[in-house]
């Protein structure tokens, strides 16, 4: 069963209600945006002044990735636009199939991702080889100017923090999706598109190991080092052991030790780390969001959440923004909870009634109903 059906059910009709993902199909929405995109074909001197971005910056508004489509952005005259979803091709993909940015191919998570959910790949990065070969089959390297946009948030980011791990360069979100792209009155196509298969990736992957963190470590660190903090991107519920929030996970908890960064409603959603618009917010957003947090910026912040996916959003802004003490300890709850002897921690860790226990030990009953 794939890793997004499986999800909390309790989030199914605010889920429904966004239309993310490959399963969008807003009749509406189409009549407005083709409405819009009659408007606004000819860009190329309205996007003139644009203003540039960095090359570590990874949310951009539709309006730069156009100026960069048109020729105004230097340096990013080709770029690769990429939508991201869940599956493993583009012919499958409705929201694709239904009009995509012009010029997009195909990514699924599952070029980046163990999809199976066993217990040696544990929804995990894929190996570094696997993940190498297919960014060349995209025509993808080192030195490729990437623009990514989907219609899930954490789905999207994830394949962003993996290319960046891999060692991409120059990796972007397009913030707020194809919906944002619609609003600004740009055009979408139907044409199903494919990159040239490139042969070298140009260095060696991944470039940035530093930015993965292993069960193993995020074990040791948060028990033996003190400025590494595990940082749970769950929601409350998620968080004080009420729910694991999964419905394929029996047990709730979180890794003992760990702290929480808040991020989400649900297992399925970063809603504290969202404008009212749907883009993600800056810096500032998500300092307001963590100012009662038990950790700093100056601290060495390996986020996690139950498998990997919400946790690479704090992750994308950080980085964005030159912090380099972070990481993703990839695993998440669903691999903490394949070691019946990893010490975990039920409810809030500042309270008396915070228990203290091990996985073997956890009651059942649990999975989100």
């Amino acid at each position: 069963m794939k890793k997004r059906i499986m999800v909390v059910l309790l989030s199914t009709a605010m889920v429904a209600s966004l239309a993310i993902g490959c399963g969008s199909n807003s009749k509406s929405d189409d009549t407005k945006s083709e409405t819009k995109t009659e408007e606004k074909t000819d860009t190329k001197e309205e996007t003139k002044d644009v203003e540039s971005v960095e090359q570590r910056t990874v949310y951009v508004t539709p309006e730069w990735l156009k100026s960069a489509q048109d020729g105004n952005q230097e340096g990013y005259e080709d770029v690769v636009v990429a939508e991201v979803a869940y599956g493993d091709n583009a012919k499958d993909c409705d929201s694709y199939q239904k009009g995509h940015i012009p010029g997009a191919i195909y990514v699924g998570d599952v070029e980046v991702e163990d999809a199976t959910g066993s217990e040696e790949g544990a929804y995990n990065l894929l190996s570094a080889d696997e993940i190498e070969k297919n960014l060349l089959s995209h025509g993808i390297t080192k030195d490729t100017k990437v623009v990514l946009y989907g219609g899930d948030i954490s789905g999207t980011a994830r394949v962003a923090y993996a290319y960046i791990w891999a060692g991409v360069e120059d990796v972007k979100i397009v913030n707020g999706g194809i919906d944002a792209w619609k609003k600004a009155g740009y055009e979408t196509e139907k044409k199903t598109n494919e990159g040239t298969e490139a042969k070298d990736f140009g260095t060696v992957v991944p470039a940035h190991p530093e930015y993965w963190t292993s069960i193993e470590d995020a074990k040791d660190k948060v028990a033996n080092d003190d400025n590494f903090k595990l940082v749970s991107i769950r929601s409350e519920d998620e968080w004080l052991g009420k729910t694991s929030g999964y419905n394929y996970m029996d047990k709730a908890g979180e890794p003992d030790g760990a702290v929480w960064g808040k991020g989400a409603k649900t297992a399925a959603d970063v809603a504290d780390f969202t404008n009212d618009d749907g883009t993600v917010k800056d810096l500032d957003g998500f300092k307001e969001v963590w100012k009662d947090c038990d950790f700093t910026l100056d601290n060495h912040l390996a986020f996690y959440c139950g498998t990997g996916w919400r946790a690479t959003v704090p992750f994308l802004v950080l980085y964005e923004n030159g912090y380099d003490n972070i990481s993703v300890y990839d695993g998440g709850w669903y691999e903490w909870l394949m070691h019946d002897d990893y010490p975990v921690q039920v409810g809030d860790p500042a309270s008396d009634e915070c228990v203290h226990t091990t996985v073997g030990e956890l009651p059942t009953g649990k999975a989100a109903k």
